[in-house]
């Protein structure tokens, strides 16, 4: 048996000393990882042996760090890499080890990147946050803000969850919109199609025939063959205008002040108003929740629900709030004066604050608003169908109608006997 004496870290980022007996030195860093640390350096008779080459390390990992502004991981992809962290960790494996098992995983995509980077970092001493808090594009305030308070309270593994369990929903609720809209959207686009066929292939034959009758055709008739022909002869110009005006629009919207007209139209159109809304109040009330519930204090956690409200007005409601509450105000009465926030919420809000459950409470108007964005949805789904078939209807029945009276015009004038 020979002596080792070693340099590690906790899972917090704390700097641990100590000595142990070992028959070598792999047999020492196995009973330094089962201690629950991460080695840094193992020193047998003397002699400094690190548990890993630093220079290489480094020299990678300071690559890594590079790349990693470049690289990019979707929700889904961050969600997959929590839960499967989460697992590992809750079994009894060390946060190094479980990067480490995880960065072992080939996917052929930007996480594996990600991941061993990670791992080379919280190898090297920095605590988790500090090494998700370099990539801000991959990981969300929310996410960092989250993770560095499971780290303080020792919870990490039960914030991992918890960070599962909140982007589950949102995912769950993006997807609830996108499926609304999925169809409505494929309805439009057929019927697009078919009325632009018509108007380049079919109306031009019925117009030749017309053209050597050389009778005096109906309004609707001319009308539509006029349509026609300006969209055969200038349907190149068309198009070079909608390619233009398309990304002149997007980068309008990008703007602050596009982005504020974008978003109150949002919270005022009939159809989308409710949807907007509910998904807004849902996503606001369990981020809030997610952070109290996890010891972020209550100025961090409102600064980082307005950061991420999605909506500009609903996050300029939240910065006021905030900025009351500095001043002692509790959440709910700023949160109602400004007449964004429904009274149901600012009242299940303040049961909460009067309770001192305000956590419990905000989960309690996260399923409300999930509840509400069901209903939401599948009215949307139910209003914007008909109502969409109907203006395809009402623009191919024009179609269908103007050709049919210029052929029942023609006809008539036929003296059959």
């Amino acid at each position: 048996m020979s002596q080792f004496k070693y340099i590690a870290r906790t899972q917090n980022g704390t700097k641990k000393e100590g000595t142990l007996e070992a028959n070598d030195k792999r047999a020492a860093l196995m009973q330094i990882e089962h201690m629950g640390y991460v080695p840094i350096s193992v020193t047998e008779g003397g002699t400094l042996v690190n548990s890993i080459k630093k220079p290489a390390v480094q020299t990678r990992a300071r690559f890594q760090w590079r790349r990693s502004a470049e690289l990019r991981m979707n929700t889904r992809e961050v969600l997959l890499f929590t839960r499967e962290l989460s697992d590992l960790l809750a079994s009894g494996m060390t946060l190094g080890n479980a990067l480490h098992t995880l960065s072992n995983r080939q996917t052929g995509k930007d996480q594996d990147k990600v991941v061993l980077a990670l791992r080379d970092e919280i190898i090297q001493g920095s605590s988790l946050s500090e090494a998700l808090a370099k990539r801000p594009k991959i990981f969300a305030t929310l996410y960092i803000s989250m993770v560095r308070a499971g780290e303080v309270s020792g919870t990490l593994v039960e914030t991992l969850e918890s960070l599962c369990d909140h982007y589950e929903r949102v995912q769950e609720a993006r997807e609830k919109v996108t499926m609304a809209l999925l169809y409505p959207c494929i309805v439009l686009v057929i019927g697009v199609c078919t009325i632009i066929f018509c108007m380049v292939f079919v109306v031009p034959r019925f117009t030749s025939i017309f053209d050597e009758l050389g009778s005096t055709l109906p309004l609707p008739t001319r009308i539509l063959i006029a349509m026609s022909s300006g969209l055969i002869n200038y349907g190149w110009a068309i198009l070079i205008v909608i390619a233009l005006m398309v990304p002149a629009v997007r980068n309008a919207l990008k703007t602050p002040k596009g982005i504020r007209w974008w978003h109150k139209l949002q919270l005022k159109f009939p159809i989308f108003k409710n949807v907007i809304t509910a998904n807004a109040f849902g996503h606001f009330a369990r981020t809030l929740g997610a952070l109290l519930r996890n010891g972020v204090p209550v100025l961090q956690a409102l600064s980082i629900a307005e950061d991420t409200a999605g909506n500009v007005v609903i996050a300029r409601e939240i910065n006021e709030a905030r900025s009351r509450v500095t001043d002692g105000a509790t959440i709910s009465g700023p949160l109602a004066a400004g007449n964004v926030f429904p009274p149901l919420l600012t009242d299940m809000l303040a049961v909460g604050e009067e309770t001192g459950d305000m956590s419990g409470a905000l989960q309690h108007i996260a399923r409300r608003y999930d509840q509400e964005l069901d209903r939401s949805v599948k009215i949307l789904t139910t209003v914007l169908e008909p109502i969409l078939m109907l203006v395809i209807a009402v623009l191919i029945g024009f179609l269908a109608i103007s050709m049919l009276l210029a052929v029942f015009d023609l006809t008539s004038g036929l003296n059959v006997r």
